[in-house]
């Protein structure tokens, strides 16, 4: 059914709705996680999702499951979704354009009189974002059972509120279980969030999975000392150190092409003063790929640099260099015959495309260990997003809300 289409406008409409719930000035949103924000905006979707005839459901860490039945009901849905909660400074697509394609599906089905084989569901994942509440991820992670139930239920934010009074306060700590349940397929639309499509002139990123990271916090250690008396060749200058293996992080990145990745994001220096040789520093580290074997020769390499400046082989003057491993996730390679349905769909609409992995984390990742999962990506402007100008094309939006329209039909059988 490669000529049946999406209803654009509407598609484009809902977006525009749903964004004027915690809009913010510069055109953004700002509904964190299980604020009264985010209770609007789940209310406004899940009376969308009610009177396109799906029944609705919401699990104990506040998923909700809109359900629309099949001819057979002994069958495992064919799932789609995203999440709705927004970075404090975010944009009206991200995590929100997931959903409502997945909606506008349900819509265009109910249009055509068209009914499957599968049912079909959508759902919204809770706290993706993971600004408010840590773990990110959160409602997906339990849901796939990366992590106990209570364990989210009991996090805290800044103010020491609760996740599970949360919950109920806006209404939606449910009764389901989570998790625990078949899935036939789980497929999810996401705008990029990165500059690669846009650039390529593609319309639909083939996603073909998910790039592995690991997380580091590095001190470096050396000696405060004065910087008019200290002889250059007597210093144990500890950022002149630390500097060697950050630019190290970032050639590693390259050296890894076109999957690797090399980020140094936060710097501390002690004591900071102008007329002090820095004593210590403290950074954090990520490092990405798409190929475990590679991420971990990308590791070696860091571990090997981090031994040479602690070593004095790299400067002249031993340091001391602490490594604390702070998180590793492997990489997730997306079902092959979920991506191989995704390509196909975008190449019988003619859409332009390019198989794509992502860089960063979705509820999909998750996901991917408990059911066959694939990703639909469409570009956003100048790959901006996690910011309050991100911008997609409507007409691309509508695309992307097609092919997984396609592949759900495929899956599902109608």
């Amino acid at each position: 059914m490669t000529n049946l289409q999406i209803n654009g406008q509407r598609l484009w409409q809902s977006l525009m709705d749903l964004a004027r719930i915690g809009a913010t000035p510069k055109g953004g949103n700002a509904r964190l996680a299980l604020t009264a924000l985010d209770g609007q905006g789940r209310d406004l979707v899940c009376g969308w999702m009610r009177e396109a005839g799906l029944t609705v459901t919401v699990d104990q860490v506040g998923n909700i499951f809109g359900r629309r039945a099949g001819r057979n009901a002994a069958l495992a849905p064919v799932m789609t979704g995203s999440h709705i909660d927004t970075q404090p400074t975010g944009g009206k697509f991200d995590g929100c354009f997931g959903v409502l394609a997945g909606l506008e599906v349900m819509r265009t089905l109910n249009d055509h009189g068209i009914e499957t084989e599968a049912p079909l569901e959508l759902a919204i994942w809770t706290n993706e974002e993971g600004t408010r509440f840590v773990p990110v991820m959160m409602g997906s992670g339990v849901f796939a059972g990366v992590f106990p139930l209570q364990t989210a239920l009991e996090a805290t934010d800044a103010e020491g509120k609760r996740v599970g009074d949360e919950l109920r306060a806006i209404g939606y700590a449910g009764a389901a279980e989570v998790g625990g349940r078949a899935l036939g397929a789980y497929f999810e639309a996401h705008i990029e969030q990165g500059p690669i499509l846009e650039e390529q002139g593609n319309v639909i990123g083939v996603v073909t999975g998910s790039l592995g990271l690991r997380w580091y916090d590095v001190t470096v250690t050396g000696m405060e000392a004065h910087a008019g008396p200290t002889p250059m060749p007597m210093r144990r200058d500890a950022l002149f150190g630390a500097t060697f293996l950050m630019q190290e992080v970032v050639r590693i990145g390259r050296d890894f092409a076109p999957h690797g990745r090399g980020t140094v994001g936060v710097v501390n220096v002690h004591p900071a003063s102008r007329n002090v040789i820095p004593g210590q520093v403290r950074f954090t580290v990520d490092l990405r790929h798409e190929d475990a074997a590679q991420l971990a020769q990308m590791d070696a390499r860091f571990r090997a640099a981090c031994e040479a400046l602690a070593a004095g082989d790299t400067t002249g003057t031993a340091l001391d260099v602490t490594v604390q491993d702070v998180q590793y996730f492997a990489p997730t390679p997306f079902a092959p015959e979920l991506v191989a349905q995704v390509r196909a769909q975008a190449a019988a609409r003619g859409y332009a495309h390019q198989d794509i992995v992502t860089g960063a984390g979705h509820d999909a990742v998750y996901i991917a260990g408990v059911a066959p999962t694939a990703m639909i990506f469409v570009p956003c402007k100048d790959g901006i997003s996690h910011n309050e100008v991100e911008d997609a094309r409507p007409e691309h939006l509508a695309a992307g809300a097609d092919v997984l329209l396609g592949a759900m039909l495929a899956q599902a059988g109608s």
